[in-house]
């Protein structure tokens, strides 16, 4: 997780320039394609690794009446929550040419 904690990614809503977004594939609709599989997978990493610090604080207990609040489960979930969108991550880390790809559709000479 220390990699989605020092990103330049914006919290807030960002205008993004279209040529940077689409220089490398010269086609905006793969970029974003492109892109929008990064978020999924930078999603489900952030998901796996909160329930696994959620998991931790976990009780096994069938009563529901011995229920309370831990504040460290509370820190960690407002911390994932302050982080930035996968969205966002995602588009800092194709601007900055850290997504590799290549399309599958063309033949190798």
């Amino acid at each position: 997780m220390t990699k989605y904690r020092s990103t330049e990614a914006s919290v807030s809503t960002k205008t993004y320039n279209r040529e940077a977004i689409e220089a490398d594939t010269s086609n905006i609709y793969e970029a974003i394609s492109i892109i929008a599989k990064r978020s999924s997978q930078i999603n489900l990493d952030i998901k796996k690794e909160l329930h696994e610090k959620l998991d931790e604080f976990a009780t096994h207990n069938e009563s529901l009446e011995e229920i309370f609040e831990n504040k460290e489960q509370i820190e960690v979930s407002r911390f994932y929550e302050r982080l930035p969108k996968p969205h966002a991550l995602a588009i800092e880390e194709w601007l900055s040419d850290r997504v590799y790809h290549r399309n599958t559709d063309e033949t190798e000479s």
